[in-house]
């Protein structure tokens, strides 16, 4: 398993191994731990110049995540999940709203990244994101095991 994490915001204090080894952790747990994962953490102009890039939308936002491959992945490097770009901008200003600190965003993030990278979709029907919910729930509190996210916090 590979975590490659690359922090090129200088808004936020991070610590990045700590960030890693709780990826590491979850992808163990989704039974991943044969694959690697990028990433980005960016501050709110380069999420919004992504979002506009790769969505077609001229705003930040506070995850993206882009799978390695739409559909089967290549028989040559069947390891490689994907990229998954946090805003730390927009999740130090959600941390607060979600009753959670940045760290703990961070994590909340990423879990609901990673789990776009496996094929989880909110935005396929209701079930589709309940279910996405529940999983990401579920791996937070492996991780935070006494936080729950406030309730305004879809996921």
């Amino acid at each position: 398993m590979e975590v490659l994490l690359s922090n090129e915001q200088t808004e936020c204090q991070i610590d990045s191994s700590k960030l890693e080894s709780y990826i590491e952790n979850i992808l163990q747990t989704l039974r991943c731990s044969d694959k690697e994962v990028s990433i980005l953490l960016v501050d709110d102009e380069k999420m919004r110049e992504l979002n506009k890039q790769y969505r077609g939308q001229d705003r930040t936002t506070d995850v993206l995540s882009f799978p390695q491959y739409e559909e089967e992945p290549d028989p040559m490097n069947p390891h490689l999940l994907g990229d998954v770009v946090v805003s730390t901008t927009t999740a130090n200003k959600q941390s607060a709203e979600h009753q959670l600190t940045l760290e703990e965003e961070l994590v909340l993030l990423l879990i609901h990244g990673i789990l776009h990278l496996l094929g989880y979709d909110h935005e396929r029907s209701d079930e589709e994101a309940q279910r996405m919910k529940e999983k990401t729930r579920e791996l937070f509190h492996l991780i935070f095991p006494k936080k729950e996210p406030a309730e305004s916090c879809d996921f």
